[in-house]
């Protein structure tokens, strides 16, 4: 086995050093030379995982996951830490082990990973940081992934956990007034979908918060200011995250071109969706690095066919109506100025602003997609990541 991998790995490292003059790291980013690395890291992953799907030893998501999966982590002091099945999905709980003077907060976290990557122990030092720095009870969970899991697999998960959560918090001394979801990437867009469907319950605990780590919020436009402006920054190029968003849809990435040049949407819902998916509604300051009017492209139906169901807030969760938006809880939204999903949280502020949700902001200048993540990446930091986990570790703290 090893024979036959040093080949192929010599054959990716060939793939990566012809492809990384191709990707943009601005020099405004945080720690570039770090994110260099883990860029090589990652296109080198890609690579070899291209090859072992040419030669039929497993598929490149396969090999991607594999990479991607983390090392276990030992015990830790602090908390009590235990997997488990919430109305059968699987979950990790982490629960403080020092006394507490009454019921704590509750945390539903989704990781991100473009509902293709991603599981529990990619996301393991995230929560443990979240339940020991804010002294709450988090609730890791495992959503089926793409593309083997179509949409709305991950949506049915996180909310079946999240509805299991909310009626057994005694069972784990969390207050129910201070429940909030917490998204990352692609769990944001998660974390943003349970809280519209669950706004207007009255069967169960209202949400005290959402928040939302760079969520992904809509696949209408993709030539938004930030798309392009960061189609090239790392961990997120622009074709990704439509290539992403299709996976999920459909199980496959058929059509990902007409998707980017916005072929995908017939002229009357994209005028019916323009007064919250717009150019218009981002803050001029985000315009300084340079946005191109395009030349609208032709609506292709036989397309739209096939993703119409991108307009379903359960996938995109811009798109839901105001009388759903206004119901919604505290938010904390972040944003990174070198992410193609900065325009979405943008937008996604601006709307719950507009219906009078109370929105804790921040934009971290100099971080890119991915970052919270890399707070403490294979014993090398990014500092900015670690200071946008500290605010949302604040801002936890503050309900």
């Amino acid at each position: 086995l090893l024979l036959l991998l040093l080949p192929l790995a010599a054959l990716a490292a060939a793939a990566v050093l012809l492809g990384l003059p191709g990707y943009d790291i601005p020099p405004g980013v945080n720690q570039p030379a770090k994110l260099r690395l883990v860029l090589t890291v990652l296109l080198g992953t890609a690579a070899l995982g291209r090859i072992l799907e040419k030669t039929g030893l497993c598929s490149q998501i396969t090999f991607g996951r594999y990479v991607r999966q983390g090392r276990k982590l030992g015990l830790d002091p602090k908390l009590f830490i235990q997997d488990l099945q919430f109305n059968k999905v699987p979950v990790r709980v982490y629960q403080p082990k020092a006394t507490s003077d009454g019921p704590r907060r509750g945390i539903l976290f989704f990781h991100g990973g473009g509902w293709v990557f991603g599981s529990l122990d990619t996301y393991e030092k995230v929560c443990r940081y979240l339940s020991r720095e804010s002294d709450s009870v988090v609730v890791s969970v495992q959503y089926r992934l793409a593309p083997e899991h179509k949409y709305p697999a991950a949506y049915e998960d996180c909310l079946n956990a999240t509805q299991h959560f909310l009626q057994h918090l005694e069972h784990y001394g969390v207050d129910p007034a201070r429940v909030t979801v917490c998204g990352d990437s692609a769990g944001g867009n998660l974390a943003a979908a349970v809280s519209q469907t669950l706004a207007g319950s009255s069967e169960l605990p209202r949400l005290r918060a959402q928040i939302l780590i760079y969520p992904g919020l809509q696949a209408l436009d993709f030539n938004l200011p930030s798309y392009q402006q960061n189609r090239g920054v790392p961990l997120l190029f622009r074709e990704r995250a439509a290539f992403f968003a299709l996976l999920y849809l459909n199980g496959d990435a058929l059509h990902m071109q007409e998707v980017l040049e916005g072929s995908h949407i017939p002229p009357d819902m994209r005028l019916k969706y323009r007064k919250w998916v717009s150019p218009d509604n981002i803050p001029e300051e985000f315009k300084v690095r340079g946005v191109k009017p395009l030349r609208p492209t032709d609506f292709i139906a036989e397309v739209y066919e096939t993703v119409k169901r991108f307009c379903e807030p359960n996938l995109c969760p811009l798109l839901a109506e105001d009388s759903v938006v206004h119901q919604l809880p505290e938010s904390f939204i972040l944003t990174c100025e070198y992410d193609v999903l900065r325009d979405d949280g943008l937008l996604y502020k601006k709307r719950l602003e507009d219906n009078g949700v109370r929105v804790t902001w921040y934009h971290l200048e100099d971080g890119f997609h991915g970052i919270i993540s890399l707070y403490d990446y294979c014993g090398f930091s990014f500092p900015s990541g670690k200071r946008g986990l500290d605010r949302v570790v604040n801002f936890l703290k503050s309900l």
